[in-house]
């Protein structure tokens, strides 16, 4: 059972993981950064709280600043959404070429095993024709 797990962590293309590690750790930390410094913002908002006694103007003026926030943080959530795709798409080109990897040296196990296989029928041939 070792043997496999050897034979598989033999086969991964290191070289090309431990490239694009820095790329992928950038990503993260980029990720969370950008996750890790928001606060939650409060369930209830401004509008809601203010006085019935405001004039319209000052409600407008409410409003747009509420709106604006909003904004900024769908704007700042856009952001994050595209940080988290870059990191996704370059988890997923790694996943990618270690697929082709595997699949490559599964392909060639096939070979081995069929060469192994009819070289052990000549040798029995062999031995019993002797």
């Amino acid at each position: 059972m070792a043997i496999g797990w050897l034979t598989v962590l033999q086969s991964v293309p290191w070289s090309d993981v431990i490239s694009n590690a820095p790329k992928v750790a950038e990503g993260a930390k980029k990720l969370w950064n950008m996750v890790g410094r928001k606060t939650v913002p409060p369930e209830s908002s401004e509008v809601s709280t203010q006085p019935a006694g405001l004039s319209e103007a000052q409600t407008l003026a409410a409003l747009a600043d509420h709106t604006a926030a909003l904004e900024a943080a769908v704007a700042d959530l856009h952001d994050q959404m595209l940080a988290s795709s870059e990191l996704i798409k370059a988890l997923a080109e790694q996943n990618a070429q270690l697929i082709q990897r595997i699949e490559a040296n599964r392909v060639r196990v096939r070979w081995i095993g069929a060469a192994v296989v009819a070289l052990a029928a000549l040798l029995s041939l062999l031995l019993v024709l002797r």
